[in-house]
C-alpha cells in the first residue's frame, strides 16, 4: 500500500452503512469536498438509489465510475466506483481528495487522498473485514481515528 492521507478515520458498528453514507456525503458535499466512494456492486446500487431519494428536499449529484463522461465527472463532486482503481485517474485535477470505502477491499494505493473514511457495517463479517483493512493501513504507517456507532470515537 502506498503512502496516502494524513487522516484515516474508521466509523465502526454502523448499523445502515448506506443511510450512514448518504448523511455523510450530504455534509461532505456542503463542505465542497469531492468524494470517491468504494463498495461491492450491489451497495454501490443501493447507494445509487438512496442518493436520489434519502432526502425528499435535497439531490446529491454522483456518477458512477468508470463510465462517465470526463466532462461530467469533473464537474460531479461524487464518484461511486467498486474501488480506487476502477474510477481512474483520467483527470487528476478533478478527481476527489476524500475516499469513502463502504466495504470493498482497502486501496492499494492510497496516493493523491487527503482523507480515507471507513465505513464499517455492525455485522461479523463486515467486521472481520473492517479489523483487515485497519491491519494493513497501521501496517502501512497511517495513524488511525476510531469512531464506535452510539459511542465516543477513540484514537
Amino acid at each position: 500500500m502506498a503512502a496516502g492521507p494524513g487522516e484515516v478515520e474508521f466509523h465502526t458498528g454502523v448499523e445502515d452503512s448506506v443511510a450512514f453514507a448518504c448523511r455523510l456525503l450530504r455534509k461532505a458535499q456542503r463542505q465542497g469536498a469531492r468524494v470517491l466512494v468504494t463498495a461491492p456492486e450491489e451497495v454501490l446500487a443501493e447507494l445509487d438509489r438512496a442518493l436520489w431519494v434519502f432526502d425528499e428536499r435535497e439531490f446529491l449529484p454522483h456518477v458512477r465510475m468508470p463510465g462517465a463522461r470526463p466532462a461530467v465527472a469533473a464537474r460531479t463532486p461524487l464518484w461511486l466506483a467498486r474501488d480506487a482503481a476502477e474510477a481512474g485517474a483520467a483527470q487528476p485535477a478533478a478527481a476527489p481528495r476524500v475516499l469513502v470505502n463502504l466495504g470493498a477491499e482497502a486501496p492499494k494505493n492510497l496516493d493523491g487522498f487527503e482523507r480515507l473514511i471507513e465505513v464499517v457495517a455492525s455485522d461479523p463479517e463486515a467486521t472481520e473485514l473492517g479489523r483487515q483493512r485497519w491491519r494493513a493501513y497501521k501496517a502501512a504507517g497511517l495513524e488511525i481515528k476510531h469512531h464506535a456507532a452510539g459511542g465516543a470515537g477513540r484514537e
